[in-house]
């Protein structure tokens, strides 16, 4: 990328408006690679490109790296909505630093309130069309709590395919595996409405609880606590692409 002056740079990092940018450059606030500057039209290359990580800055002693696109991995806690605007329940998006917000980070896709695991984030509208399109049939992997135990038949129910209102033709788990009498590790690729907890009903059953454990090639990360997030690098996004 070009060089970019450092009141642009902090902008386009989603730390304000222009003007709130260069008061905080002038108030000192701000060194890069360590060392203080004042100077608000100083030339810095960021350094950044498909989500590789860029120039170290810190912001009132915050550390931080350009980065040119935001991808992140959320561990979605239950009792959270993934909108700006929540009808019943606090946003997905109050989890995150408000540097974030400002630059428009999206959900790709969405989780119920009630589901947790894996959520992706971006502020790269390709990004988002192409890991949230059906089209694409990316494998969605959820690790599901039935409420009644079931058997290997049930999984040869799912496998083969159960009627969905609305569906013109039955929809199949990619693949299904027991894990216990009431619990399963399901994966999809349709991404429909609701539709592990249709399938699941289509089957005669309920589902109790969900979590989406992986997304393409990648894990949700199990040192990343319900309610943390994380930047995903340049490794993460290969391995999100990499589940052939």
């Amino acid at each position: 990328m070009r060089a970019m002056q450092l009141e642009r740079l902090l902008h386009a990092q989603g730390f304000g408006s222009r003007k709130e940018c260069r008061a905080l450059i002038r108030a000192g606030l701000v060194s890069v690679a360590g060392t203080p500057c004042e100077d608000p039209q100083a030339d810095f290359d960021p350094g950044s490109q498909d989500g590789s990580p860029g120039l170290e800055f810190s912001v009132d002693e915050a550390p931080w790296r350009f980065r040119a696109q935001a991808y992140v991995v959320l561990h979605k806690p239950a009792g959270y909505e993934c909108s700006h605007k929540p009808t019943f329940h606090p946003s997905i998006f109050t989890l995150l630093p408000p540097q974030l917000l400002t630059r428009g980070v999206q959900c790709v896709g969405r989780l119920d309130q009630d589901t947790t695991g894996l959520l992706l984030l971006s502020d790269d509208g390709q990004f988002i069309h192409q890991w949230s399109s059906g089209k694409k049939r990316t494998p969605k992997v959820y690790e599901v709590t039935l409420k009644h135990a079931v058997s290997e038949d049930f999984v040869a129910q799912l496998l083969a395919g159960v009627e969905l209102h609305d569906e013109p033709a039955p929809i199949a788990a990619a693949a299904c595996e027991l894990t216990s009498p009431t619990t399963l590790r399901l994966t999809i690729c349709e991404g429909k409405y609701h539709q592990v907890k249709r399938m699941i009903g289509a089957a005669g059953n309920r589902v109790e609880a969900l979590h989406r454990s992986r997304v393409g090639g990648l894990e949700l990360d199990a040192a990343l606590a319900p309610g943390q997030w994380r930047w995903l690098e340049a490794a993460d996004l290969a391995q999100l692409a990499d589940y052939a």
